[in-house]
């Protein structure tokens, strides 16, 4: 048998481990060849020499992850204990970067392997095309790479749109004006954006056109220059507006389109421009599609598992009608 003691250095026990030692109790149930005892600063633990020295490693990228990101929850203990691929890119330092600081002063970062790789393509690529589950922060990277090209005067303007389509809903049935029935499709936008620029700074943009959050619609005819433009919710736009968004791309301007093909609410399935746009656009050099995926789900644990569930099923459903 081998006993190891890890040292919690310049780290609260009580916040990493969490109320009652769930969070610990996680990490044992990850380890059950091992025992783990926590005691004041020290972490000890017990077993065959290969597991601890498997633990061990593990933890110590797990601590590197909490002193970053000053947080861990059950979706990241997840993430490092389970997803090798994003083991290895914590341990090399890739998370370390921030990408702006929060109106908070907390710094946000790209938190999973996918978000990364987000941030890396972006270098190299005018368009992006990022498809995925909800919940796994491609609008939010997205916006936080915007927000920090605008900062940097990379570009001149950031340009956020989405469009005004909802499952089951229509503007018509809405109150207030125009700006009223719109603004609710628009929120989200608009709360990512609070997060990390401060709400004074954020209206005087908004006010001299430095920030423009718009529907779709309203992209017509427009020629997008030194702007950072980014289209939530592209699965909803039909195959002729992401025709004509994609056109109005201008010199020294960054296109990023954010979706998931699974939730479509356009009558039909196939009217969804965000599937035409992934099948023709993919391959072309200076244009990125990067596949999001349960492992990048950042909200409550619980989304990986519904995610994983409504995929599940409708697999079965394709499956026995091809039977």
């Amino acid at each position: 048998m081998t006993e190891r003691v890890i040292l919690l250095e310049g780290i609260d026990p009580v916040l990493l481990f969490g109320p009652a030692n769930r969070l610990l109790d996680q990490i044992q149930g990850y380890f059950p060849k091992i025992k783990i005892i926590a005691r004041g600063n020290e972490l000890k633990c017990v077993g065959e020499a290969e597991e601890v020295s498997l633990f061990a490693g593990k933890m110590e990228a797990l601590l590197d992850y909490y002193r970053h990101f000053n947080r861990i929850d059950e979706n990241d203990l997840e993430r490092l204990l389970v997803d090798e691929d994003h083991m290895r890119t914590a341990s090399s330092g890739d998370f370390e970067d921030a990408l702006v600081f929060g109106t908070n002063g907390k710094p946000v970062r790209a938190r999973t392997v996918n978000q990364l790789l987000l941030v890396k393509d972006y270098s190299a690529n005018d368009l992006i095309i990022a498809e995925g589950p909800a919940g796994t922060g491609k609008t939010y990277t997205a916006i936080a790479l915007a927000v920090r090209a605008l900062k940097n005067h990379e570009v001149k303007k950031i340009v956020l749109t989405r469009p005004a389509v909802e499952a089951g809903e229509r503007l018509g049935f809405l109150p207030g004006d125009m700006k009223d029935k719109l603004d609710p499709y628009l929120q989200p936008l608009y709360d990512a954006l609070h997060d990390m620029i401060p709400g004074r700074k954020l209206e005087q943009w908004i006010e001299d056109g430095t920030v423009q959050i718009a529907p779709l619609a309203f992209m017509r005819g427009r020629t997008l220059e030194n702007s950072f433009v980014i289209l939530d919710e592209a699965q909803n736009a039909t195959i002729n507006q992401l025709k004509m968004f994609l056109t109005r791309m201008g010199m020294n301007s960054k296109f990023i389109l954010t979706g998931d093909t699974t939730q479509i609410d356009l009558p039909r399935r196939s009217d969804s421009g965000l599937l035409q746009a992934i099948r023709l656009l993919t391959g072309i050099e200076g244009i990125s599609v990067i596949r999001f995926d349960e492992r990048d789900i950042v909200r409550h644990r619980l989304v990986k598992h519904i995610v994983r569930a409504y995929d599940t099923e409708e697999k079965n459903q394709k499956e026995d009608k091809n039977n």
